[in-house]
């Protein structure tokens, strides 16, 4: 017999499908018209043809050859992974001790840390400042990394992951003589290998985005990272879009590629942590 229940139209399903092909549209229209603008000259960008009439790799070729572009791609590889090892291990760790370790005060730590979210980093700009100027950590690496080695977020992300592992688990470890520093590493670190991939990749993107506290750190062009070096090409004499577009289809190579390569862990790590309590 026949499930002719299958087979039947449904228009709600098929306005779900259009909404979101529409939406997927208008996300990849932007990355696209970059990417095609950076083969184009820097006149036929003003004519806002789609296409290039000309396919040029000549903005390629002055980005990476006349402008400090591969020093920028170095700095930003430099800072943001200095930041992503650092909240890797620090943000699981206290993640780790504010789960399976019981102590006076551990929930109200754990929301004293959460509380930080709410500052603005526009506040916290001055007291960085200040502490960096102090430590002659200004136009180094260490200055422009520094204040995202340990964010919160990171912790509340670990913290949900190992509330959902077993605590008999660790108690047992601890029976067989295993270290707290032993369990965390061996037992536990394996065990949240979605949330940690999901933490690394959220953080290298928005160390690697970051705009507004390496352009206050960072005095010399040849410490600047590729946001801060990108915005050198629009001027009071005008605005190298052709400059520009060719940048930023570079600089959005290993994003792309860190996606496509851990999308499975960021999609799991996403939805794990929606539901997680």
């Amino acid at each position: 017999m026949l499930d002719l229940g299958r087979k039947r139209f449904r228009p709600g399903r098929l306005f779900i499908y259009l909404a979101l092909a529409l939406g997927s549209v208008v996300m990849a229209f932007p990355f696209v018209w970059m990417l095609l603008s950076s083969f184009k000259s820097l006149r036929e960008i003003f004519r806002f043809n789609f296409w290039p009439q000309v396919w040029s790799l000549a903005n390629y070729q002055e980005v990476l050859l006349n402008t400090q572009f591969p020093r920028w791609f170095g700095n930003s590889l430099i800072v943001a992974g200095i930041s992503t090892v650092s909240v890797l291990f620090f943000c699981s760790l206290v993640g780790y001790t504010l789960t399976k370790l019981r102590f006076p005060g551990r929930n109200f730590i754990f929301l004293l840390i959460l509380s930080t979210l709410m500052i603005p980093t526009e506040m916290l700009v001055i007291p960085w400042y200040v502490m960096a100027t102090e430590y002659g950590w200004v136009n180094t690496f260490w200055g422009i990394a520094f204040p995202g080695l340990i964010p919160a977020f990171g912790v509340f992300l670990m913290r949900q992951f190992f509330q959902s592992l077993p605590r008999d688990l660790f108690d047992a470890g601890r029976v067989d003589g295993v270290s707290e520093f032993g369990l965390y590493w061996r037992v536990g670190l394996p065990l949240v290998g979605p949330g940690l991939a999901a933490l690394a990749i959220f953080n290298f993107v928005g160390n690697w985005n970051a705009f507004l506290w390496p352009l206050i750190v960072a005095k010399s062009a040849s410490m600047r990272t590729i946001p801060v070096g990108v915005a050198l090409f629009s001027g009071e004499a005008g605005t190298a879009w052709n400059l520009i577009m060719a940048s930023a289809a570079l600089a959005v190579i290993p994003v792309l590629i860190v996606f496509f390569i851990f999308q499975r862990q960021i999609i799991e790590g996403v939805v794990l942590t929606g539901v997680k309590g």
